[in-house]
């Protein structure tokens, strides 16, 4: 009897255990579950089962690219997220068509991830082709993507009917030579910050590009290192059924541009079918063909001019052995319209030439022919040293922004 009630007593305490063990895994899954991962099949499971709060942490190792995922959807409160299981160690997706595409996501966060080897884009990231329900609320922290392509219009991250995103601290290098770093078609509030974007200053690619409808959009504290032909394409040519909203009648507005460092590049800075532009406070260090373009490349009557660019507070050091001109205003623009004001030119092989710039109106506030000062611009340290000449302009610390 004894024994009896010793088994019924012990029977009767497993039962409640397995109470109490299904109550803590209900409450974990109600209030977000953390799954670790370690190969690719696990990983494909995980992130088609996901819910609102799941957490995925990646195992350190390769994992076969071509994953794609649609309606992956948390909330404000209780995000998804892809994140490396060990930062020091990040998780590497290599090649497939795209290394990771997403296809109308919202809340997700994807962390410490590095993305090499696709054929077509590194990240990809999309509306599902529903221009009225936009991809939304993402974000991309230490994000890697390299090596992407390497020929043709193939991008590193591509963001398409993208809304309220934010990208930090990633890094993309040797993309396609014909397509971008970041090439955004379609996609709105938005914020590119501390980022780095290294390949070749030579190719008809680009850095970051924003165009097909983007607006209110902020690059800032991100290094160009010849980033392309055109290291940042404020807006672009897209074709018309890929325009978000579809009847946009320019490429790209409200973008800011701002606290980056520019090295190389045929062109920094390139407005193309923009209604409203702001580049200011950035550091631009020998462009080899034009500081600024002002082009329309998006044809028809639908379309504005391009327009209302601002550029202030740069410091623009440049060699008149590699610069063609100072700015470069193709036809169906309107450069009258742009304004400049408080920048801080500085042609290095000859000084007396800086103020020879061929601005399309007149400059308010400009100096010219003063050496910057950089500290050590050979080592790529475009840090201005203290008794520099330079004042309120050029790259200024994340606290002192506007």
């Amino acid at each position: 009897m004894i024994r009896t009630r010793s088994c019924q007593f012990v029977s009767m305490a497993h039962v409640v255990l397995m109470i109490l063990s299904l109550a803590t895994t209900l409450h974990a899954q109600q209030d977000g579950l953390t799954l670790k991962v370690a190969n690719r099949g696990e990983l494909i499971s995980a992130v088609s089962n996901a819910q609102p709060g799941t957490k995925i942490l990646i195992a350190p190792g390769e994992y076969r690219g071509g994953l794609t995922f649609s309606n992956l959807r948390g909330t404000k409160a209780k995000p998804i997220v892809l994140e490396a299981g060990d930062a020091n160690q990040p998780p590497v997706i290599i090649g497939g068509a795209s290394g990771i595409h997403l296809s109308s996501p919202a809340h997700v966060e994807l962390r410490g991830l590095i993305l090499q080897e696709s054929t077509g884009n590194g990240l990809n990231i999309d509306d599902g082709g529903d221009p009225d329900n936009p991809a939304r609320n993402i974000i991309l922290q230490k994000i890697q993507v390299r090596d992407v392509g390497p020929k043709g219009n193939c991008d590193g991250i591509k963001l398409s009917g993208v809304d309220d995103f934010v990208l930090d601290n990633c890094t993309v290098e040797r993309w396609g030579d014909g397509g971008s770093a970041i090439d955004m078609v379609g996609c709105h509030n938005g914020e590119i910050k501390n980022c780095e974007f290294r390949f070749r200053g030579d190719i008809v690619g680009n850095g970051v590009q924003t165009k097909g409808g983007s607006a209110d959009i902020t690059i800032h504290h991100c290094r160009f290192d010849n980033a392309g032909g055109r290291a940042v394409n404020i807006g672009g040519s897209t074709g018309r059924d890929y325009f978000r909203p579809r009847a946009a009648n320019y490429e790209a507005r409200n973008i800011t541009v701002e606290d980056c460092i520019f090295i190389g590049s045929m062109s920094p800075i390139a407005y193309v079918g923009v209604d409203g532009a702001t580049v200011r406070h950035n550091t631009i260090y020998r462009p080899t063909r034009w500081v600024v373009r002002v082009l329309q490349e998006s044809q028809g009557p639908e379309f504005l001019p391009c327009r209302n660019g601002v550029i202030s507070n740069n410091i623009i050091a440049f060699r008149s052995s590699e610069v063609r001109s100072i700015i470069n205003a193709g036809g169906g623009t309107a450069p009258e319209t742009f304004r400049f004001a408080g920048n801080y030119w500085y042609c290095i092989d000859n000084p007396q030439r800086s103020d020879q710039l061929g601005l399309p109106t007149v400059e308010s506030n400009g100096s010219y022919g003063l050496d910057p000062m950089f500290r050590d611009p050979e080592s790529g340290d475009f840090a201005i040293i203290d008794k520099s000449p330079v004042r309120n302009a050029g790259v200024r610390r994340n606290t002192d922004r506007e």
